[in-house]
């Protein structure tokens, strides 16, 4: 029994508006969660896109064919019952932002680091009016009060579903401005990506790239990219 896969058992899928957002039906029947949860989404184009999901299923269900369909399931089952804790989680990250922290050596990394990363810390702080400090190593930095109160309220006024795009981007960058840069519009989410890997893609030039390393960059830029492309479809913009 623990080989059964769910196949296909529907004909037709269409969305539905209801009163509080689209609803995805398969056959007329509504879709639920995992967690039996009905599947109401936000906006028509993420309700229709995850139809695009379940239409593509041919013979045996593949949800990691599915990343809209997981991602909404995820912002309804896993996100809304715990909004404030995954809110202040994200903005915690402001505290050890990975832009803040710049390498000692070699002189090539820092200045990569120092062009690519502090343009970005710049428009932060002109955009939200909550500068962050850099430092050289790993020792912490004490962030500004004022500047970490700011960012939390940024956060916070993300609703479940582009949270939990914000959620993906902030934890696979391991930055909240550059998650924030994207969300805003100021910046792509490919670029947002180049930026994170400046480290990792030093040590590539260096000492050659390894396989698995490289599968592993691969399957978090893929989900990277989707986050940025589910922001979008949450109609946060």
């Amino acid at each position: 029994m623990s080989d059964w896969k769910a196949k296909r058992f529907w004909s037709e899928t269409n969305v539905v508006e209801g009163d509080t957002g689209f609803e995805l039906r398969l056959d007329g029947r509504p879709v639920r969660t995992p967690l039996k949860t009905l599947l109401v989404m936000p906006t028509r184009s993420m309700a229709e896109a995850a139809a695009a999901e379940w239409d593509a299923q041919e013979g045996v269900i593949d949800p990691m064919t599915m990343p809209v369909t997981r991602s909404a399931n995820s912002a309804l089952d896993q996100l809304m019952p715990q909004q404030e804790a995954v809110a202040a989680m994200l903005a915690g990250y402001a505290e050890t932002d990975l832009l803040c922290y710049r390498a000692p050596q070699p002189q090539g990394l820092i200045d990569q680091q120092n062009k690519g990363w502090t343009p970005i810390l710049t428009w932060a702080a002109d955009r939200y009016g909550a500068p962050l400090i850099t430092v050289t190593g790993v020792l912490p930095a004490e962030q500004p009060a004022s500047s970490l109160s700011v960012y939390h309220r940024a956060v916070a006024a993300f609703r479940p579903f582009s949270m939990t795009a914000l959620h993906d981007l902030v934890t696979l960058s391991g930055s909240l401005i550059l998650a924030l840069w994207v969300a805003d519009g100021a910046g792509e989410a490919e670029a947002a990506w180049a930026l994170s890997r400046i480290d990792e893609d030093w040590q590539v030039a260096q000492w050659g790239e390894d396989r698995q390393a490289a599968e592993e960059a691969a399957l978090k830029r893929a989900a990277f990219l989707h986050a940025a492309r589910f922001l979008d479809l949450s109609g946060w913009a």
